[in-house]
């Protein structure tokens, strides 16, 4: 979103929340961008943060519902089960006039017990084999313009278009004024993208943090994915060997 994310941060938050970096709890050893860890780094850097896997977590952001999906997401994959999103997140807190605070916030380091639900991660192999067999729906979050190849993408080196026989439904559908949508809201924006909510859905996006709004937004209908592709077009569309529509 071009906005310094640790600066606004130490200038007010949530008394004390600690800020979790999804580029900082990353696995580093891959070009692609905050793909996610393994469960060792997840324990190590989260336990540094103070949190423990037996927590209540409570995720929020400062566009209200943009990132805090991902990071709801992610600590479901490394086996937290107690893990929320703040309705409205710190927009609607402060509109509310509820206090902040500023600077950094540190907490008693904690236990993280961590195990991946890797079945939760689609692996690029993963996402070819259910566009060429249908035996699951991969659902593009990006906006439409750029899942038609009309509008370029934000990161330098990556082709416009998207997977061949994936879907589209925007993750902006499925947000209202920084909240997740009303139900029958939801469910139409799902049906004008083709979706069918009772077959297989992989989510996917620019980098994998939009899919995850469509994740939580599937959840809230008692629809959860089959998986999300943690690639997504960031890793899809880098590669000349992949297949795009429309056709460069």
């Amino acid at each position: 979103m071009n906005r310094d994310a640790a600066a606004e941060y130490l200038t007010g938050h949530i008394p004390g929340a600690v800020r979790f970096d999804i580029d900082a709890i990353a696995d580093h050893s891959t070009p692609l961008p905050h793909m996610l860890p393994d469960a060792a780094q997840f324990a190590r850097d989260v336990g540094a943060l103070g949190i423990a896997d037996t927590d209540t977590i409570v995720i929020y952001d400062g566009a209200g519902m943009y990132a805090a999906p991902r990071v709801w997401w992610t600590f479901r994959v490394f086996g937290a089960e107690k893990v929320f999103i703040l309705d409205g997140g710190l927009p609607k807190w402060s509109a509310e006039g509820r206090p902040l605070e500023a600077g950094p916030v540190k907490r008693e380091p904690r236990t993280f017990r961590a195990h991946k639900h890797v079945d939760l991660v689609a692996a690029l192999a993963t996402v070819r084999a259910a566009l060429a067999s249908g035996s699951a729906q991969v659902v593009d979050a990006r906006p439409h313009e750029r899942f038609l190849g009309q509008a370029p993408e934000p990161r330098p080196g990556l082709r416009s278009g998207h997977m061949p026989a994936a879907l589209n439904v925007p993750s902006t559908s499925v947000v209202q004024n920084g909240r997740l949508a009303a139900p029958e809201k939801l469910r139409a924006a799902f049906a004008v993208g083709g979706v069918d909510l009772d077959a297989p859905i992989i989510t996917t996006c620019g980098s994998g943090v939009t899919a995850a709004i469509l994740w939580f937004a599937l959840d809230a209908l008692g629809k959860a994915p089959q998986a999300l592709y943690d690639g997504s077009w960031s890793e899809w569309g880098s590669r000349g060997d992949l297949p795009v529509e429309p056709k460069p």
